[in-house]
């Protein structure tokens, strides 16, 4: 699934070609989406101006004249690709929006778990309304974590998935930064310390930011606009290395199911003991 990376590196890519430039039409060729494409989006669009290209979690924001936006989501293995219109659309680009500028935006969804909404910035979709504050942000820090975990019985791992808390975190970034923190993934939420939740939030910054820098992280589907593959993935440290000797102390990685998610940490760098206080 394509993670906050991932969909920052997507906003990246397409801003230049849509910000300042004027939707010439829309076409929907397959509306069944996660919820279903708005019936009316071709007339909505058409003719609509885009004045800026923004990110709220994983959502893509496109915002138009007099305060409307279209939220697009990525689902589980969407990608937005620009193109040249005279090229034909692949099998599985579900809806395209056709520009000023002589090219086209094409959301391409195989598993159709993605999604192409509209709202206005006055009155934010429900979706967008419950989540919590981005981990790039000024109102994500150590004291934000600590007043958000305390009491939690949940693993840390699970809590800082919970886009009640952090948005954005998913299951790569999420391994990453307990490793960096030096924290075990079945440690209870509420356990952590003060200096530990300062050691996470800086951890989560700098996986995330780390991760855009290099186009996030191309597993298996997914490619920046410009066809391009992330690169995160060569700079790994624990996910999807079982086995594998740590890169720092050398300890072999191990990989527990913690919410039905696959996790992997160092059992030398995160220490148990940190689990069980």
């Amino acid at each position: 699934m394509p993670e906050l990376p991932e969909v920052e590196t997507t906003r990246r890519g397409i801003e230049p070609f849509l910000a300042g430039h004027r939707i010439e039409g829309v076409a929907v060729r397959d509306a069944r989406l996660r919820w279903p494409v708005r019936a009316d989006l071709a007339t909505f669009l058409t003719g609509r101006p885009v004045e800026a290209v923004e990110r709220r979690a994983k959502y893509l924001l496109l915002c138009l004249d007099g305060g409307d936006r279209v939220l697009i989501h990525l689902g589980m293995s969407g990608s937005l690709r620009l193109d040249d219109p005279s090229n034909p659309p692949r099998k599985h680009d579900h809806v395209e929006w056709r520009l000023d500028n002589g090219r086209v935006l094409r959301l391409h969804d195989p598993r159709r778990f993605g999604a192409v909404l509209t709202d206005r910035v006055d009155a934010p979709h429900e979706r967008l309304e419950r989540l919590g504050p981005e981990p790039l942000g000024p109102s994500f820090d150590g004291d934000h974590l600590a007043s958000r975990l305390a009491g939690r019985r949940v693993a840390i791992k699970q809590a800082i998935m919970n886009a009640d808390i952090v948005v954005g975190v998913g299951n790569i970034y999420a391994s990453e930064a307990l490793f960096l923190a030096g924290i075990h993934p079945m440690t209870p939420a509420g356990r952590l310390d003060h200096d530990e939740c300062h050691a996470l939030a800086a951890a989560i910054r700098q996986v995330l930011t780390a991760a855009i820098e290099q186009g996030g992280t191309t597993l298996r589907d997914f490619l920046a606009p410009s066809g391009n593959p992330g690169y995160f993935r060569q700079t790994l440290t624990v996910y999807e290395r079982t086995g594998q000797p740590c890169r720092r102390c050398g300890t072999p990685i191990e990989r527990v199911v913690l919410g039905q998610r696959s996790t992997w940490f160092c059992p030398g760098c995160q220490a148990a003991e940190t689990r069980r206080r």
